[in-house]
């Protein structure tokens, strides 16, 4: 097998390799898939204004992330059923992240339970929840994820019901009858029954809460002392409730395209948010990044730290935990050749003067340079 040597070459990979109904799942976006493709594109519309001559001889990538040090501002994002992808799933997925020194944030709908995935030693994790209509299934889970010692909660905000995925419909998606939705087997809520489109469509109508609003943000707060990141943030105007109702931080997110199609890009969504937030709370992307390149752009334009889905599942079906290490590696080294090669010694260093944008205005206004 060729050697890989970008992130963008494990779709490829993954596709030969899984079943179609799997690959499908992983890999599509909502109807038109309008915004799965402009998630990617907005990121090649921004370009960059390297400065030269700056000594990039040592350069720091950590940061820290609601107090927690970590090697490098790239996350993992939560993906569900990650068993369908390779037999280790989220074990191979929270090892490499340990041993990358940085977070992972595990999906509600795991094929891994919370204390599993706990067991397999040391790391930073996160658990992406999401709200079912019986409370009480929701203060356990969030319970037990606090005490495996999960350190924040991020909340997904946008799926009050699940976006329109036709390949799902297609295929009637189901999850394999050897898998369970692994958190919630004790709770008779593991198993997703056979429909007449999409099983997973059918799940989400059942259980997840529709009437999900500000008010449980803050009532989430009453029964946890985790802190909470609310996912799938893309309006100002959201950025500031997420700030008034006391989240700790925000993701900027359109759920990898899957939920409303014709939303803007992340990459293009995010100014927006970050001055929403007025430097209140830390705002973090997820959505199309697959290079180096994308990070420094996401962190210019103000964000505190990336996440990564579909490159997390796809390298994780060619080559397990091996495969999830080497995506976060080659990130990592991109994103420090991209930071040299931008003159940027630490991440303080990188600016929005470094890149520019279709929606700038002509740079005349710029400081004069000072050596």
């Amino acid at each position: 097998m060729e050697e890989v040597t970008n992130v963008t070459e494990y779709q490829e990979i993954a596709k030969k390799k899984l079943p179609k109904m799997v690959y499908d799942y992983y890999a599509s976006g909502a109807e038109d898939q309008w915004t799965l493709a402009e998630n990617r594109n907005a990121f090649s519309r921004i370009l960059f204004r390297p400065r030269i001559l700056i000594d990039v001889s040592k350069i720091d990538m950590t940061t820290t992330v609601l107090g927690f040090k970590i090697s490098m501002p790239i996350m993992i994002a939560p993906t569900a059923m990650q068993k369908m992808a390779h037999p280790e799933g989220e074990y191979a997925t929270a090892r490499a992240a340990s041993a990358a020194g940085t977070i992972m944030t595990l999906s509600s709908w795991a094929t891994s339970s919370v204390e599993e995935v706990a067991s397999t030693g040391p790391g930073i994790r996160f658990f992406q929840l999401y709200v079912y209509k019986d409370r009480n299934v929701v203060a356990q889970l969030v319970r037990r994820a606090e005490k495996a010692g999960f350190k924040a909660i991020a909340l997904t905000v946008d799926t009050p019901r699940l976006g329109r995925r036709e390949a799902d419909i297609k295929n009637r998606f189901v999850l394999p009858p050897f898998l369970t939705l692994k958190n919630f087997e004790g709770l008779d809520l593991g198993k997703m029954d056979q429909a007449n489109d999409s099983g997973l469509a059918s799940y989400v109508a059942g259980q997840i809460d529709r009437t999900l609003s500000w008010k449980d943000v803050q009532w989430l707060q009453t029964i946890t002392s985790m802190p909470i990141l609310v996912k799938g943030v893309i309006t100002a105007e959201d950025a500031r409730l997420a700030v008034q109702a006391g989240a700790a931080g925000i993701i900027v997110s359109n759920h990898g395209a899957r939920q409303l199609d014709y939303v803007p890009a992340t990459i293009s969504a995010l100014e927006e948010v970050v001055k929403g937030a007025q430097g209140r709370i830390p705002v973090f992307l997820d959505g199309g990044v697959r290079r180096g390149t994308d990070v420094f752009k996401a962190l210019a334009l103000g964000a505190s730290g990336i996440f990564i889905g579909r490159p997390v599942v796809f390298s994780l079906a060619a080559e397990g935990e091996a495969g999830v290490k080497k995506v976060l590696q080659m990130l990592r080294d991109e994103f420090e050749l991209t930071m040299a090669l931008s003159g940027c010694r630490s991440l303080k260093e990188i600016t929005r003067n470094h890149i520019v944008t279709e929606w700038d205005t002509p740079h005349a206004a710029l400081p004069a340079p000072r050596l």
